[in-house]
């Protein structure tokens, strides 16, 4: 018997920040397998970070840190101009804030997802890719890198010798050289859950990135995100979850490497 094959759903939850809430996590907890949770730098307080991982280890959701420059204000979608050795400690220190959210709940991260212009810039930048990939090695070699397909950031966690996984967005369009289209360009963004299902479907059946210009550029495929902070997000996330059951095995990242 051929062994159907695995794939991850994944989505960027615990974005709320005191009075301010984002997003529908516990709608949404239910879809995926594993979530990456904001550590208190882009979004997500103390109290936030706690329920929310409360709520995905009863949900039986494997965890991931989330981490970003330190930019409340601009969601950390704004770059800045950090050096090498202050990536590296800004991403340690969200990933231990975290996991002692976790420990608390009986559980810990398994997996580190760099968020917004932090995950933009080390996609583009070897030093940074390669600050990110120190930090999470330092923290905990065992750790999963969830990194963008065809960015540096993975090259820096295989070159680190940390186990990857390569992840493609669904909700978002790419350009002929394989990084994300601005947010603030028309079309960048799929808010539609029949859009996001087709821009899905032609990657996976395309086996890598299919761009705007049209080009199919190869690649490993290993998760599927969807952002938790768009209005329709539970709504997209239940139409992949259908349209990823029938041909796939929905399984957390730590299963994909067993």
């Amino acid at each position: 018997m051929t062994r159907q094959r695995q794939i991850n759903l994944n989505a960027d939850l615990g974005e709320s920040y005191g009075a301010w809430r984002m997003g529908d996590d516990a709608r949404l907890l239910p879809l995926v397998q594993s979530a990456s949770l904001a550590c208190g730098f882009h979004a997500g307080d103390p109290v936030t970070m706690g329920r929310t991982v409360r709520a995905a280890v009863a949900a039986g959701v494997s965890l991931g840190a989330h981490p970003s420059y330190p930019d409340l204000q601009g969601f950390g979608r704004r770059s800045m101009r950090c050096s090498a050795e202050e990536v590296e400690a800004l991403v340690l220190y969200q990933i231990g804030a975290l996991d002692a959210f976790a420990r608390a709940e009986g559980a810990h991260v398994t997996h580190v997802k760099p968020h917004g212009a932090l995950s933009n810039d080390s996609s583009r930048d070897p030093a940074l890719a390669t600050a990110i990939a120190s930090a999470v090695k330092r923290y905990d070699p065992s750790l999963i890198l969830l990194a963008p397909a065809h960015s540096r950031l993975a090259e820096a966690g295989v070159a680190a010798g940390l186990r990857v996984a390569i992840e493609i967005f669904a909700d978002r369009t790419y350009e002929d050289d394989g990084a994300l289209t601005p947010r603030a360009e028309a079309g960048a963004v799929l808010h539609q859950r029949e859009a996001c299902r087709a821009h899905l479907s032609a990657m996976l059946d395309g086996g890598g990135l299919v761009t705007r210009g049209g080009k199919i550029l190869p690649t490993p495929i290993h998760s599927v995100c969807i952002h938790g902070d768009g209005p329709g997000a539970v709504d997209i996330a239940a139409e992949l979850h259908r349209y990823l059951q029938k041909n796939f095995r929905l399984a957390p990242l730590p299963a994909l490497f067993t």
